[in-house]
């Protein structure tokens, strides 16, 4: 079971003072444990795949290659020219593919 070291803690007086008969009450009401929830206020936060994004804008700046970086044509990720372990054929090939 879960604790919230976060919550108060009760007093031995507070733990004495739930009956028998208020924790057997609390138990048969199944009704408190129910949340209600607006299923449209909920469904506000996801965003459907194929969704239409024509208004959007892009705000990343796109940086052309650098003179000291590659592409590797396995993962096709842009790497340090460090990182180049070697060509097939004519392709770059970084370390981490090429072991």
């Amino acid at each position: 079971m879960a604790t919230d070291y976060d919550a108060p803690r009760k007093t031995d007086d507070e733990i004495s003072a739930d009956s028998i008969e208020e924790l057997k009450a609390r138990r048969a009401d199944k009704s408190s444990g129910v949340v209600d929830e607006d299923e449209t206020e909920a469904a506000e936060g996801f965003e459907l795949p194929g969704a239409d994004l024509s208004g959007e804008e892009l705000s990343v700046r796109v940086l052309p290659p650098q003179q000291d970086e590659f592409t590797c044509m396995s993962c096709f990720l842009v790497h340090h020219r460090s990182q180049l372990a070697e060509f097939r054929g004519e392709d770059p090939i970084c370390s981490e593919c090429a072991a």
